[in-house]
């Protein structure tokens, strides 16, 4: 019965994600429904690389998922933030599944900032998708590009697009990473609350609205809540900031198959 379970479980992930889907990685943009296009921490490597533009110290963040509680649906990710020059390099790892399947994704991507308005950036990533044996495994380039505009001091304005060139993933069945492009604003109330709201859009699935609140009640902590639709998830977080290390945990309920908790450790040297 767990073996059946577990393929359920796995076919419908599989279902809802293609191979090489540009999977959501980091517990603060978990919090706020995954409307994280218009964010500028290091977790812009995996969401939109113009948000490296902004980053102006050193930053490395490790993030886990347990999806709807099952080991092998576990997802995993890293991100680095190095400032060169008026942006910053961004390295980003990410990894999902277990020894039977297993999706990897590496990018490296550089943010650079226009004055204090602009930000745009960039970034290649190699794809692993490995079957167990005898299937094998493939490799597959793919790039990603994205901007972020800021209208005065309150709002943000930002899209980004992955894989334009549709890289194909597999011969068999013309299998390919999905393109997918989302646009997002932020409005920020004061420096201790915002909104986040944006919508994505891919060749093979209906648009998916997202939208998120963080609120900073004190100096060291934030609390977040968030909603997202096709499918429909709701979501809540908090993050503890603690001297040069933030501690972010995120939950999100799935209507049919539950809770999936998420946790990210970042290491900031300082404020932005």
């Amino acid at each position: 019965m767990r073996k059946l379970s577990l393929f359920l479980l796995l076919f419908w992930n599989l279902a809802l994600y293609a191979g090489g889907e540009n999977r959501p990685i980091g517990a603060r943009a978990a919090g706020l429904g995954q409307a994280a296009i218009t964010l500028t921490d290091v977790w812009s490597a995996h969401h939109n690389q113009a948000g490296l533009g902004y980053i102006r110290r050193f930053s490395a963040g490790a993030y886990y998922e347990s999806r709807f509680l099952v080991p092998e649906l576990g997802l995993s990710g890293l991100a680095v933030a190095m400032p060169v020059g008026k942006g910053s390099l961004g390295l980003s790892i990410r990894n999902f599944g277990y020894q039977l399947y297993q999706e990897n994704k590496i990018g490296l991507g550089y943010g650079r900032r226009f004055g204090d308005q602009l930000s745009i950036g960039m970034q290649l990533n190699m794809h692993t998708v490995t079957f167990q044996e005898p299937y094998g495994s493939t490799i597959a380039i793919s790039a990603e590009v994205g901007a972020q505009y800021r209208v005065g001091k309150a709002v943000t304005l930002a899209a980004h697009v992955f894989n334009p060139t549709q890289t194909r993933l597999a011969e068999f069945d013309n299998e390919r990473i999905p393109s997918a492009i989302r646009f997002g604003a932020q409005y920020r109330f004061s420096p201790k609350v915002f909104v986040v709201g944006e919508v994505e859009s891919t060749l093979y699935t209906k648009p998916s609205m997202r939208a998120g609140f963080e609120y900073r009640p004190v100096e060291a902590l934030y609390v977040r809540a968030g909603l997202a639709g096709n499918p429909f998830n709701s979501s809540f977080g908090f993050g503890v900031r603690w001297k040069r290390l933030q501690m972010d945990f995120a939950g999100t309920f799935h209507q049919v198959l539950g809770f999936t908790p998420r946790f990210s450790l970042t290491f900031q040297p300082g404020e932005e």
